[in-house]
């Protein structure tokens, strides 16, 4: 049996690059209860200090995770970004990196939607006859489509 993988980023404002990420890999964020994060405070658990409200919903304020939209429901997804508050900066290249495989969509079509959207390219490369674009997401994670 294979084991399923959570992949954690650490970023400055993890709501908003998880819809970005949702959005780039038509993933779906992953709802937060709104009652049980209440709950918790209530119980003292939790302090209003550690939520936020984000596109209207009471969330927690240091995390959010994206899921593929068939694993929205269930209870140990395979696939599982979670964006989670970081205080330091990103200063050197990533040393782990995501491929986003485009399914046979135009590569340089895709690169521009993304920069459109806050992405930066930072450079081509090739292996063979396989080429990809490398990108930055908009707090600088490096990933590359092909």
């Amino acid at each position: 049996m294979g084991l399923n993988i959570q992949i954690v980023i650490d970023c400055k404002k993890p709501h908003e690059l998880a819809d970005w990420w949702a959005e780039t890999l038509q993933w779906a964020v992953e709802p937060q209860d709104a009652t049980f994060i209440r709950s918790m405070i209530d119980q003292g658990f939790a302090t209003e200090d550690q939520t936020m409200t984000h596109r209207g919903n009471l969330v927690w304020r240091d995390g959010c995770a994206i899921r593929p939209p068939e694993e929205i429901e269930a209870k140990a997804p395979s696939r599982r970004l979670l964006f989670q508050t970081g205080e330091d900066e990103k200063v050197v290249k990533n040393r782990v990196h995501w491929d986003v495989h485009l399914a046979g969509r135009d590569k340089d079509e895709v690169r521009s939607e993304l920069e459109a959207r806050g992405a930066a390219f930072l450079w081509t490369a090739n292996q063979g006859p396989h080429s990809w674009h490398t990108m930055a997401d908009p707090e600088g994670n490096e990933f590359c489509i092909s």
